[in-house]
């Protein structure tokens, strides 16, 4: 598949509604990376000086937009590096055996399974139940470590990051994965109370291969890695000066147009339902209802009883519809989705449901057209 940008849906013939998984770059992004000055930014020479300047000004750039303080930005390889950090380098310093973690199963697979690595070195984790929107609900006073992200990756279901932030103890880590979340709503660190956040510059129309960790000022985190000075020695190793310059560049373009993009995503994915609504009933809407306030209006997890979801994705595909049927770092799995189930759905919800993500650049007219594959192939399923 030739790499996606401008007008890739129509040049494929395929409609792509799998932004979740990754988005295309943003116009302008390409070209502030190869603006990127070529040297090491921790050389003294001037070719180094001139790469630390483009790189201070791009943690500045992140920093202001997210609401936090430049030196408390740390960029990482992407989401799964950030999570791991927070997570390991918090119970690295209280000891995993002393760790009391709470999170859901609604969480991405690299949060929840650096957790059950905590687990089986001894610490106790609680997972905890999410509601038939799929909201994570409750507080617990113990936690030393409460994992919970600001929007889900299978339903878009905002979760209240900021209330519980407000209830937990003195001295507890609040971790929040933010990548669904940041380019798509207002994100702000300082506001929402988390000690850590995470986000993934591929998710925002950023390039693959970077992302940051937030850490709040005056939290200790051990480093997973050894080997150099760099960002304050957490995350040691030479700061990828281009793949930074892109994501200030996307958070930039997409926090200009945050409202527009919105407004059109909204609009995207009430059309797309509606259309399913009228040609491939019966259908089931999985999370947040359409013109919820609190979903991030890019995500729509929709249930075909009497298909099997992994049938109809590969009948899609061969359509040229492409969509998911949840996290793409899970997509090998054939197990129904861990986020639907911890939500109590029914088992033929479960195994019979699809994740269809857009993006505010595709035209306003593609959901119908996408509906109408997805009409078909689901007729062929259902009669097969």
């Amino acid at each position: 598949m030739r790499r996606p940008r401008g007008n890739y849906n129509r040049m494929m013939q395929t409609i792509y509604l799998d932004h979740n998984a990754t988005t295309p770059l943003l116009p302008g992004v390409w070209e502030a990376m190869s603006a990127a000055p070529p040297g090491n930014p921790s050389s003294a020479h001037a070719a180094g000086r001139a790469a630390r300047r483009a790189l201070d000004d791009a943690r500045e750039r992140v920093a202001a937009l997210l609401g936090a303080q430049p030196d408390e930005v740390t960029f990482t390889s992407g989401a799964t590096e950030a999570n791991n950090l927070a997570i390991f380098g918090f119970t690295s310093l209280a000891k995993p055996q002393a760790a009391v973690a709470f999170a859901s199963h609604i969480e991405h697979p690299c949060v929840i399974e650096p957790l059950r690595q905590l687990e089986a070195r001894g610490a106790k984790v609680e997972w905890l139940a999410a509601d038939a929107r799929g909201v994570v609900r409750g507080s617990p006073s113990a936690a030393s470590l409460f994992c919970l992200m600001l929007a889900n990756h299978e339903t878009g279901a905002v979760q209240p990051v900021r209330d519980v932030a407000r209830t937990l103890p003195p001295g507890a880590h609040l971790h929040c994965d933010a990548v669904q979340a940041v380019g798509k709503i207002p994100v702000s660190f300082r506001d929402l109370g988390a000690t850590t956040l995470s986000l993934s510059a591929h998710k925002f129309g950023g390039p693959k291969g970077v992302g940051a960790l937030l850490v709040r000022r005056g939290t200790a985190l051990a480093p997973l890695t050894f080997g150099g000075h760099q960002q304050q020695g957490r995350r040691p190793g030479t700061e990828p000066v281009a793949l930074v310059a892109g994501t200030a560049a996307a958070l930039e373009l997409a926090a200009r147009d945050l409202e527009a993009n919105r407004a059109k995503a909204e609009h995207l994915r009430a059309r797309f339902w509606a259309a399913l609504e009228r040609t491939c009933a019966p259908v089931v809407l999985n999370g947040p209802e359409i013109g919820a306030a609190d979903v991030i209006p890019t995500t729509l997890n929709v249930s075909f009883p009497g298909c099997r979801a992994d049938l109809l994705l590969m009948a899609l595909d061969l359509a040229g519809v492409a969509c998911s049927t949840g996290s793409a770092c899970s997509s090998g799995s054939l197990l129904p989705s861990p986020v639907l189930r911890a939500m109590g759905v029914s088992d033929e919800r479960l195994r019979s449901a699809l994740r269809f993500s857009f993006a505010p650049t595709q035209p306003p007219e593609e959901p119908d057209e996408a509906a109408r594959r997805v009409a078909e192939c689901v007729a062929r399923v259902r009669g097969g």
